[in-house]
Parts: structure tokens; sequence; C-alpha cells
């Protein structure tokens, strides 16, 4: 009997560890099943999280901030009352290519014509054109035939410090010449300023606004100080023929005042001409009269 029952008692047992054996290897099956979801959870998780970030489930796309092209300095016209508010142009979406006509209609012919540059004064081109299609420049006088050679105008006060009620910093003045040794002679530069080239004026210096020059001579200063804008492409003859009217003192002992008025009529812009600014000379046209 006794035998029988040692043998009843090791089946027993043997049973007993078979059934501790599969309960054991269910567990590590469970567990390795719970540890690959867990990791597959854990891993989409972290997709979603990067897709989501990056802007994947947005009812919109993420567009890029834009980029400044042109920054706009306030100007109180409180304290100064010679400034005209008519707003300010924007800062971004400017064009920066090719060039942009601007025509010029005065009491003394024309019209004149000039290529504004894009690419190399996209501001001071955003600036006219900005003003022009505010009638900004319509009936008012080019206040100087200056001492260097140019028309100014774009001053609806006529005092030399008026404008809008905003600035700009300059943004393409020529380099100044290098010094060359004193043993050699310096060689031949063309002028910083040719015949034809438009540039934007501020007061003080390096402050624009809406006043520009119309070079009717070449004009090489030592250190050059204003923005090319541009170049004149017609009616170079009509600048020739208002700088060569007299001028009388404008009140602060400048001999620079025209005696007789040059009204702009008009100017007007054009929109961008996706051909790059002329390089040949500033060409002249007939006088209307």
């Amino acid at each position: 009997m006794a035998s029988s029952r040692d043998r009843q008692r090791k089946l027993a047992r043997a049973k007993l560890d078979r059934q501790l054996a599969r309960r054991a290897a269910a567990t590590k099956r469970r567990r390795q099943i719970q540890a690959g979801v867990g990791a597959a959870v854990v891993l989409a998780l972290i997709v979603v999280g990067s897709a989501w970030a990056l802007g994947a489930f947005d009812s919109e796309p993420k567009k890029q901030a834009a980029e400044d092209t042109c920054l706009w300095t306030p100007q109180d016209a409180t304290a100064n009352t010679n400034l005209k508010d008519v707003g300010t142009p924007a800062t971004t979406g400017l064009p920066t290519e090719g060039t942009r006509t601007m025509t010029v209609t005065t009491n003394q012919g024309g019209p004149i014509t000039a290529d504004l540059d894009l690419a190399a004064a996209p501001c001071g081109a955003a600036s006219i054109s900005f003003l022009a299609g505010k009638s900004f420049y319509d009936n008012t006088k080019c206040h100087e035939i200056t001492t260097e050679g140019a028309l100014r105008c774009g001053d609806p006060s006529g005092s030399g410090i008026g404008g809008p009620t905003y600035s700009f910093y300059n943004e393409n003045v020529p380099s100044t010449p290098e010094a060359s040794p004193s043993a050699s002679p310096a060689p031949a530069r063309p002028p910083a300023y040719p015949k034809g080239t438009v540039a934007m004026i501020g007061n003080p210096p390096g402050s624009n606004g809406s006043q520009f020059l119309i070079f009717f001579k070449d004009f090489s200063p030592a250190k050059p100080a204003y923005t090319v804008v541009g170049k004149v492409t017609g009616g170079l003859d009509v600048v020739e023929k208002i700088g060569a009217l007299p001028t009388v003192d404008n009140g602060s002992g400048a001999k620079v005042k025209p005696t007789t008025d040059v009204v702009i009529q008009s100017l007007t812009v054009g929109e961008p001409n996706a051909a790059p600014a002329a390089t040949s000379a500033p060409a002249a046209s007939p006088s209307a009269g």
C-alpha cells in the first residue's frame, strides 16, 4: 500500500509541476505580448506627436513667417507739421526683382520716365510706389535745383523737411572712392551719380521718406550719401531744361529755388517688370513744350 500511495503522490506532484510550468509559460507569453503592445503604442504616440508638432493635423498648413523686407520708422507729425500722413507701406511681400516704371508729368514738359530698381533699392522703390498710389506727389513743386546738379522733388510742403509720417534707411549708396597712392594719379572712375540717376534724399541724411533727386549732371562727392533708386529712361532733356532755370535764395541763404515754379502734375508707378534694370545710359526724349 505504501508503494502505491508513494506512486500516487509522485504522479500528483508531476501533474502539479506540469500545471505550474504551463502557467509560468502562459504568464511569460502574456508579459511578452503586453510588452510588445506597449512598445508599439509608445512608438505610435511618438509618430503621432511628431506629426502633430509638424502641423500634419492642422486644418490649414502652417505658413512660414514672412520676413520683413523693409522697416518703416514712424515720424511724429505733431512735432513736424510739414509731414503728411497717408499711411505706411507694407513691410512684407514687396517685390525685390526687376523694375517698376515711374512716370512724372510736369508743367515744364515731359513725361519723364525712370526705371525703379527693385533689387538694389526695394524699400526706396516701395516707398515711391506706395506714395504714388496715394497721389502724394500730384500737384507738388520741385522746390530746389541743387548746386550738385539735381532737381529735388517730393516734398508737398516745399520746405525741404516735409514728407510722409515714416522714414527708412539708406540701402544702395555708392561706395566711397578709395584713395590712391600720391605717387600715381588716381585711375578714372565713373561718377557716383551719373546724369539721369534718381536718388532718395532725406533730412537728416539717411532718413529717407518721399523726397528724391533727379540728376541732370554727373556728380561725384567725396562721400556719397544718397540711395540710388533708379535711372531716367526718357525725358532727360526735360530734366536738363529745368536744371537750366535761374534760381534765387530759398530763404535760408541757398540760391536753389527756381524762379519759375516746377510742378509735378502727376507721378505714377507701374506694375513690377520682371526684366532686369537697364544698364544703358539714361535716354532723352523730345520735350512736350
